[in-house]
């Protein structure tokens, strides 16, 4: 089997346990104006900022957050923007499974 194939079960769960434990939170998103939103956005990327490095609940958070960003945009450049944090956010969140979750 390559190493590419091989993924962190741990990491798995972490993943898993954060999905499972986002009910409020996406609730909470649901909710929230297009104004809103964008202040849990910047909150986000400060939270990111201030722990150096993205956690597997942020990175299931932020993938829900942008997705509702996006939904919400009535610009062009906010739905490509959203778009593409959200995609870095899948990316991540994919590697991060792969590589045990280390670099975190």
């Amino acid at each position: 089997m390559s190493k590419s194939n091989v993924v962190s079960l741990q990491a798995v769960r972490e993943v898993k346990t954060a999905e499972i434990e986002e009910p409020e939170y996406r609730a909470r998103i649901l909710g929230m104006d297009k104004l809103q939103l964008l202040e849990e956005m910047v909150r986000f990327q400060e939270e990111r900022s201030q722990v150096g490095h993205l956690t597997a609940q942020m990175m299931v958070r932020g993938k829900f957050l942008f997705r509702a960003l996006e939904d919400a945009a009535e610009t062009q450049e906010l739905k490509l923007l959203t778009r593409s944090y959200r995609r870095h956010l899948e990316f991540e969140l994919a590697d991060y499974i792969k590589n045990n979750g280390a670099n975190r």
